[in-house]
């Protein structure tokens, strides 16, 4: 358990031999249930999964029906997504409150997991994912071509997802609140790589607050299984079909906001812009002169990018409270063994309440933490 609540860390694998083992062997002893899930490796996946699983079951003497390594098999390979959907579901029933992913690759960092759990058990986030760039120091040792790529989709998702204030989306070391397990359609989850951003998508159409963590850029000699010729595509579609999904069910089915009008004004006006400019060239149009015609196109250009920058702005303003990162001047220090702040290690809000108790202020509640924002409903690890 994590400071009284019960924990799991979900491992998807596929052709990870070599790595999944000490993955799983790096989980912090206070994590409940580990979920591994082979998605239809090739290699020797599956056998290592079960070794891991034996040795731990072992060394902790508890039965097959309650060992602590739930070892998953999928018959075909699914997806990344797909691996973790699957063992999302096992800790929704199982009732976990706190559920976290770490890849098979070995590329996450177990020391981390505290900073994820934090904001959800203080009751400030239903979600928390790693950002690996809050720092601003760089792009570390990230390939120049991922971090371009990266950027590129961080901005897709922020418009798609409507949380503005969080960024590096295609982080997946992440964590979850029961909560949001239950009401944040993770049985639709997307099931290639851009689940992560899909699960964004439905994080705020189930008005869930998501919160970004620093994290370090981690990469070892394990390859990447993304086929960039088909995932930037793949994902480019599935997140403009998302952000229409979401505008629909937020801003119009059960309620209707000016934003709506104010992308369609500007998604028309850039249809009728590319068309203008079409008919502008020369050999192409024959009505007026090609300089008049240049002239309405780029009049349907300023218009769609007035109008698609108001929308965006009030769609911000609109998710604001559902969003917001944690500093690094704000991480929670190392936690021992048992998800408590080793030696000198207090938290923030640890910190904070024992400033408060000796100021008698009465500023954070007897749990030691500050109440969470009025807006927002906190706690967020039982279903309530």
């Amino acid at each position: 358990m994590y400071r009284g609540h019960t924990t799991a860390v979900v491992i998807p694998a596929y052709n990870e031999e070599g790595f999944v083992g000490d993955t799983i062997a790096s989980v912090p002893a206070f994590v409940d249930r580990v979920y591994a899930v082979d998605d239809g490796s090739t290699d020797g996946t599956w056998t290592e999964i079960r070794a891991a699983a034996d040795t731990i079951a072992a060394a902790d003497g508890t039965p097959p029906d309650d060992a602590r390594v739930v070892a998953i098999q999928h018959e075909r390979n699914r997806g990344v997504g797909g691996a973790i959907k699957t063992g999302y579901q096992h800790a929704r029933a199982d009732r976990i409150e706190l559920t976290s992913v770490m890849g098979g690759d070995g590329q996450m960092e177990p020391e981390m997991l505290g900073e994820l759990f934090d904001p959800i058990v203080d009751g400030d986030a239903d979600y928390t994912k790693g950002n690996r760039f809050l720092d601003r120091s760089g792009r570390g040792s990230m390939p120049a071509h991922r971090f371009v790529g990266n950027a590129a989709l961080g901005a897709l998702t922020k418009i798609a997802s409507g949380y503005w204030a969080c960024g590096d989306p295609q982080s997946g070391y992440t964590a979850i609140s029961l909560r949001a397990l239950e009401t944040a359609a993770i049985d639709e989850m997307y099931e290639f790589y851009g689940y992560c951003n899909d699960l964004l998508v439905k994080l705020n159409v189930a008005r869930l607050r998501v919160v970004d963590v620093p994290r370090p850029i981690t990469y070892g000699e394990e390859e990447s299984h993304i086929q960039y010729r088909s995932y930037v595509p793949r994902v480019s579609l599935m997140l403009l079909r998302n952000f229409l999904w979401r505008l629909k069910t937020n801003y119009l089915a059960y309620d209707f906001h000016p934003l709506v009008g104010a992308y369609a004004a500007g998604g028309v006006a850039s249809v009728a812009s590319v068309a203008a400019a079409v008919w502008a060239l020369p050999g192409v149009g024959t009505a007026a002169t090609p300089t008049a015609r240049g002239a309405l196109a780029l009049g349907f250009g300023l218009f769609a990018l007035v109008a698609v920058t108001w929308a965006m702005a009030m769609d911000r303003s609109a998710n604001e409270h559902l969003d917001g990162t944690v500093t690094p001047a704000d991480r929670r220090r190392p936690t021992d063994d048992h998800g408590q702040p080793s030696r000198n290690g207090a938290s923030p809000s640890d910190t904070q309440a024992d400033e408060d108790a000796a100021d008698g202020n009465g500023a954070a509640d007897s749990a030691g933490q500050a109440p969470p924002p009025e807006e927002y409903g906190g706690p967020n690890t039982a279903s309530d």
